[in-house]
């Protein structure tokens, strides 16, 4: 993505229908929140969420779905430092050593592999939740909801292979995402039932680890051996 400052011309719309549809793009990858799009553009959150409303709308009639990003951005400087100079964020290098395979008992490819077939049952279940919490289908013209979690859904379906193994307890794994416990406990809850659905069951890891520190510590001095565990 380019990054620039939208100028406003006498009343007419700040963003052009590809530079909407180049946002909706980016914002659906989950590449980054709204507040981000916002701060890289020069504009208000009102005029990205307006911006998104209409091309998510069209690409949701035409069952338009976007593979999410590994890589996500909480604030501007990193989506900036990661486009000018290849700058890895703290957030990359987690899930890298994350998916290590001693730590999730399978290749990367083959967890990549697994955590983009989820994906897509993993949102038909959260837009099943939304519409029962709403009580019917969404109104036409309303706005869509922003992304507000820290970690992606691959990340929480990271998280719930990680918690099946019994790598390490709950609350270490939120330490790690950055999260709160109660937000990991909600990705196991939700994630879980579609890995039993798939027929895989992470086996059990046969180390365990008390802190984030000791898993970091563990990847950084296994990172010769990628052999799964």
């Amino acid at each position: 993505m380019k990054y620039f400052k939208a100028p406003g011309n006498h009343g007419r719309p700040l963003l052009t229908h590809a530079d909407r549809v180049l946002v909706t793009g980016i914002y659906l990858r989950q590449v980054c929140p709204q507040k981000v799009l916002a701060a890289l553009l020069g504009i208000n959150a009102v005029t990205i969420g307006e911006a998104i409303r209409e091309p998510r709308a069209l690409m949701d009639e035409q069952k338009i779905t976007l593979d999410q990003t590994t890589h996500y951005f909480s604030q501007a400087q990193d989506l900036h430092d990661w486009l000018d100079h290849g700058a890895v964020t703290s957030q990359m290098h987690i899930f890298q050593a994350l998916t290590h395979p001693q730590l999730t008992g399978m290749p990367r490819r083959d967890f990549h592999a697994r955590a983009e077939r989820l994906a897509i049952p993993y949102q038909a279940l959260l837009e099943q939740r939304r519409h029962h919490r709403r009580g019917g289908d969404r109104r036409p013209g309303t706005r869509r909801g922003v992304f507000p979690q820290k970690i992606t859904d691959i990340d929480r379906i990271l998280a719930t292979v990680l918690a099946q193994r019994h790598l390490c307890n709950q609350q270490t794994l939120a330490d790690l995402f950055g999260v709160s416990r109660g937000t990991i406990r909600n990705a196991v809850d939700d994630v879980l039932p579609l890995l039993k659905q798939e027929g895989h069951l992470p086996e059990p890891a046969t180390r365990h680890f008390a802190t984030a520190a000791d898993v970091l510590a563990f990847v950084t001095g296994a990172s010769v051996d990628e052999t799964p565990s």
